[in-house]
């Protein structure tokens, strides 16, 4: 397969890094410290989106900035995963960019410089893990994220945040030292490369007289490594997480974080191990299990969490093994199901989350048995929570829908009856915590969230009450986003199918 050396990946790289810094360099200017944010997301979106000619026409992009020692480099490569994962994190913050600035100027936060910096350094970090061209580069940029969201989490600067921010930086920085890095030493004498491999998904990197229970050492390691994924038991860190602001939540939840633990699992299945040496190895299926667990515990976790933010927190724990679960089942079909959803929960969810913090914004309330009839007063926020909530449960017309049918499909060609059953009991329970809130906002008298406004009566007659225009326009757009890919999933579907060449 052609190779193209270009700067492209580094430039998308430092687009995105020079962004922080002149974010840094007007903290005195409010206006202008946005304006960088929002001109950095767009530049860095545009020069992610100007590679995908080339990945569609079965082309990989490269370029080594430099060497540390012989087999260990900074290199960047851009093949149809890593522009997958790009795609999303560039073009989601956009859109963020803009819903911080309503959301932070509403609430009059403080040391917004530093908020907006790092939430920047989050998205370099992101862009990074994605185009890395080997795995040296991809915990470089892995551990990027880490540092540099630790703060965001921090940003009340309370005893509870400081709390959750510490469980945050003990779970991510604890693993990936642990697990992460021991594996990456395994790798590289095993395989004598950190390189991913050349082309293809079936070979990995590991030569065929490898031992194999070191091979399968190496692998388990990886998976306890990258915490990010939230994978039972190494999820407890996201639901705690959720004392940072509400952007933050959506960073976390759809754009950088958790994408980059799946992103990095999926990277490592298919790029290092290769679906041969999964499937001799035995190695897939206890790993769909695991992910199985994950998402009919999560689910039920999430039934029982009265403040919005943590049930859907929990929902993110148990859709993220989704994602791993059609990886994990080997199939091309499965597999093509898993790297879809990467992009399909990304804009669901996110919807959800903005939507979570505009009801905050408006109405100062996080708890769901306050939210009765908030949807009279906040109709655009509530049909866009609606409709992303359709996509997580997995709704016909909605994308979540079309990556769920490529891994039932998948599990199906795989003979593997017991995820089915675990797809029909993961769509009820979602359909038991995402529709009650529904239906307590459209049809459920005013509670106690709009008691403060003096609405009254359930007529639905009551004045709008929305957030800023700056938050309600962007979760709109995602909303509308996650209705069109679903009628329409063939861009990110291509993609996906470009990773089998």
């Amino acid at each position: 397969m052609d190779t193209i050396y270009s700067l492209r990946p580094l430039a998308a790289v430092l687009i995105a890094s020079a962004a922080s810094i002149l974010i840094l360099a007007t903290r005195n200017r409010p206006n202008l410290r946005e304006t960088w944010s929002v001109a950095g997301a767009v530049a860095t979106c545009l020069t992610v989106l100007s590679m995908t000619p080339w990945i569609l026409a079965g082309k990989y992009v490269e370029v080594t900035p430099f060497v540390i020692l012989p087999g260990i480099s900074l290199k960047f490569r851009v093949d149809a995963l890593g522009i997958l994962f790009g795609t999303i994190a560039s073009f989601l913050w956009i859109l963020v960019s803009f819903y911080n600035i309503g959301y932070m100027r509403s609430l009059n936060e403080h040391a917004q410089t530093r908020y907006y910096f790092c939430f920047a350094v989050a998205i370099v970090g992101a862009v990074g893990v994605a185009f890395s061209g080997n795995l040296f580069t991809l915990y470089l940029f892995y551990e990027i994220i880490t540092i540099f969201t630790y703060p965001l989490v921090a940003h009340h600067q309370d005893e509870e945040a400081y709390e959750g921010a510490r469980k945050y930086m003990v779970y991510l920085t604890g693993t990936a030292k642990g697990f992460f890095l021991p594996a990456i030493i395994l790798t590289y004498v095993l395989a004598g490369t950190l390189d991913f491999a050349p082309s293809g998904v079936v070979q990995g990197i590991f030569p065929a007289d490898a031992n194999p229970v070191l091979v399968t050492i190496t692998y388990i390691l990886y998976l306890a490594g990258f915490a990010k994924a939230a994978i039972m038991p190494f999820h407890n860190w996201l639901p705690s997480a959720m004392v940072a602001p509400t952007p933050v939540s959506a960073l976390l939840h759809a754009v950088a974080v958790v994408k980059a633990g799946v992103f990095c699992i999926s990277r490592v299945m298919l790029s290092v191990f290769g679906l041969e040496v999964l499937d001799r190895l035995y190695l897939g299926i206890p790993t769909a299990y695991a992910a199985a667990f994950t998402i009919i515990a999560a689910s039920v976790i999430a039934l029982t969490k009265d403040d919005l933010k943590a049930r859907l927190a929990y929902s993110t724990v148990s859709q993220l093994s989704y994602v791993i679960i059609g990886v994990a089942l080997l199939t091309p079909t499965a597999v093509t199901g898993g790297l879809l959803h990467i992009a399909n929960h990304a804009f669901s969810k996110i919807t959800l989350f903005m939507c979570a913090g505009s009801i905050y914004v408006a109405l100062h309330t996080k708890k769901i048995s306050e939210m009765g009839g908030i949807g009279r007063v906040m109709p655009f926020t509530l049909a866009a929570f609606g409709i992303a909530s359709l996509s997580m449960i997995g709704v016909p017309l909605v994308c979540g829908f079309v990556s769920k049918w490529y891994m039932i499909r998948g599990a199906m060609e795989g003979h593997h009856s017991f995820f089915l059953l675990v797809f029909l009991a993961s769509t009820i329970l979602n359909t038991g915590y995402f529709i009650p809130i529904l239906t307590k906002a459209f049809f459920d008298p005013p509670g106690p969230a709009l008691e403060h406004l003096g609405q009254g009566g359930g007529s639905g007659t009551s004045r709008l009450h929305e957030a800023p225009i700056f938050m309600v326009v962007p979760l709109v757009l995602t909303a509308l986003a996650s209705i069109v890919m679903g009628l329409y999933p063939d861009y990110f579907l291509n993609i996906v199918k470009a990773v089998f060449r």
